[in-house]
């Protein structure tokens, strides 16, 4: 359980629900049957997302409601 707890610390993110997800996956060290996915070109990004802050804190001010997270 150590490790789940300093990997959560690690990362920034000391919550109990991070760290019974990291205790989990350390536990169930099963790996996944995934195939491999090959994605056609049409797929690819033209132009990259911008991380756009402003807009964010526009759009969270304008609702003005609390949400519980």
């Amino acid at each position: 359980m150590l490790d789940a707890v300093e990997l959560a610390l690690e990362a920034g993110v000391p919550t109990k629900t991070h760290i019974l997800n990291l205790l989990h996956r350390l536990i169930d060290r099963k790996q996944p049957d995934l195939p491999e996915v090959d994605p056609p070109d049409a797929l690819a990004l033209e132009t990259a997302p911008k991380a756009n802050v402003d807009r964010y804190d526009n759009l969270r001010q304008a609702k003005e409601k609390r949400h519980a997270s």
